[in-house]
Order: C-alpha cells, then sequence, then structure tokens
C-alpha cells in the first residue's frame, strides 16, 4: 500500500519537474506552458514548414517528456495497484466473515480496483500523448477565446480543413503534417483500446469459468466472479466502442480535427 501512495504522489507532482530536466528554462506551470506555446503554433502555422520552428519544438518535446514520465510512473502505479487488488480479493474470498471485516476487505478491494482502472486510463492517456505529441500540445491551445494572431491562424486552418483534402491556399504543407498527426493520434488509442479490450473479455471469461466449476456452497465465490464477468463484460463493451470510435477518427481524421479547432471536442 505504501508503495501505491509513493508511485500516485510521484505521478502528481513528478512528471513535470522530469521532464524540464536538462531544458533550459522549464515551464513553470501550465499557463506559462501555454503563454509559450501560442506563439510558437502561430510561428510554425505561418511558415507552411511540415518542421517545428525551434520554439516550437522545445514545446513538443518538454510535452513529450511529460508523458513519457506520466505514462512511466502511471503503468508502475498499474503493476502495484494490480498485485494489491488480486490479493486483496484472495483475501476477500478467503475469509469467512460476513460481517465487518468481510465488509472492510470488499470495500478496500472494489476501491484500490477502481484506481488500478483509473491508472490504466492515465496509461493510455500518456502513451497515446507521447506518441503523438503535437496533437497532444494543441490540446493545450486556448480554442475557446483565441485572440490576435492565433486567432487568425486557427481561421486560417477552420478554412483549410474545412475543404480538406483539397489543396489550401495557404500552408498545404502545415496541414497535412497536423492532419497525418491527428490521425496518427486518434491511431494509437484506437490500438491500445483493442488490446485492453482484448484482455478484459479474457478476464470475464476466466470468471465465469470459475464461476462454472465452484460449487454452490460456495456462495461467496461464485457471486464475486459472477459480478467480475458482468463487469468484464460491460468494460470491455466500452472499451470496444472507444476502439472503434477512434479507429474512424484515425481513418478520415480531417473532420475530426476540424471540429476539434471550432471547439467542439
Amino acid at each position: 500500500m505504501a508503495l501505491a501512495v509513493t508511485f500516485g504522489a510521484a505521478f502528481a507532482v513528478a512528471p513535470s519537474r522530469l521532464a524540464a530536466i536538462g531544458m533550459e528554462g522549464g515551464f513553470s506551470s501550465q499557463r506559462n506552458l501555454v503563454d509559450a506555446l501560442s506563439p510558437a503554433f502561430v510561428k510554425y502555422w505561418m511558415s507552411g514548414d511540415q518542421g517545428y520552428p525551434a520554439e516550437l519544438q522545445r514545446v513538443v518535446d518538454y510535452w513529450f517528456r511529460f508523458h513519457v514520465f506520466k505514462g512511466i510512473l502511471s503503468g508502475a502505479l498499474l503493476i502495484v495497484l494490480s498485485v494489491l487488488a488480486v490479493r486483496l480479493w484472495k483475501a476477500f474470498l478467503r475469509s469467512s466473515g460476513t460481517g465487518a471485516d468481510g465488509n472492510i476487505l470488499a470495500f478496500t478491494a472494489i476501491l484500490v480496483s477502481v484506481f488500478a482502472l483509473v491508472s490504466l486510463a492515465a496509461l493510455m492517456a500518456n502513451v497515446q500523448g507521447a506518441m503523438a505529441p503535437f496533437s497532444s500540445t494543441t490540446a493545450l491551445l486556448p480554442l475557446g477565446a483565441p485572440s490576435g494572431r492565433l486567432a487568425g491562424a486557427i481561421d486560417q486552418i477552420k478554412r483549410g480543413l474545412a475543404d480538406y483534402p483539397s489543396t489550401p491556399d495557404q500552408n498545404p504543407v502545415a496541414l497535412k503534417a497536423m492532419v497525418d498527426d491527428f490521425g496518427r493520434y486518434h491511431a494509437v488509442l484506437a490500438v491500445l483500446a483493442s488490446v485492453v479490450a482484448v484482455v478484459l473479455i479474457g478476464l470475464s471469461v476466466m470468471a465465469w469459468r470459475r464461476f462454472a466449476v465452484t460449487v454452490r456452497t460456495e456462495v461467496r465465490t461464485r457471486r464475486t466472479m459472477r459480478s467480475f464477468g458482468v463487469l468484464s463484460a460491460l468494460l470491455a463493451l466500452s472499451v470496444i466502442v472507444i476502439a472503434v470510435a477512434n479507429t474512424g477518427t484515425a481513418a478520415e481524421p480531417a473532420p475530426a480535427l476540424l471540429g476539434f479547432y471550432k471547439g467542439g471536442l
């Protein structure tokens, strides 16, 4: 439990500091990061080039490292919580008490399992962000109320995306690079969600098999395995929906990217 708390605390505070190591003048806050991102993004768009200018490359590199460290910590936290959850559920099934002790064990096991699922979601999100850091970085842009040169750049991007893949009058190379990266961003999540769905289906099958071979007198075990089987199947269905949705977006990223810059995503 102490290890889980340690990794949880590190996940919350360490990535931003670790990502800044070796960088000149890191970003002290997200506001500071956004302030650096907006003009760098405008410069990239106005250049019409596929490559990032130095100012934007610095921000993207920082955000990539942030996601890598956050992904490592969330992965470690997932492992620790998963092992702890298994031990707690086994202890609950072995215990014969039906009073306060049994309820405390069950409640603790459920709570740790929920945190493990949250850690899994965090791991998926950070792998996605590390694999497509540019698209992840642009999510920080103040798209709800852009101003100045940023507002002008976003208007041009929206006009270009509205007719995509027809070649826009301005910055076709940069626009294509942005669309491709956004497609990769969603393709990564589609693959991750598919893998998680397969694992959850496997867990559901294992739970139902355990339920089938457990004698009727072991009511607690049968009830627990049945609950695991149902919940794993429902979670698998939810993740499959995510995988299908992101597969569609990865295949046709331009409309979704247009929705993003319009503030719809």
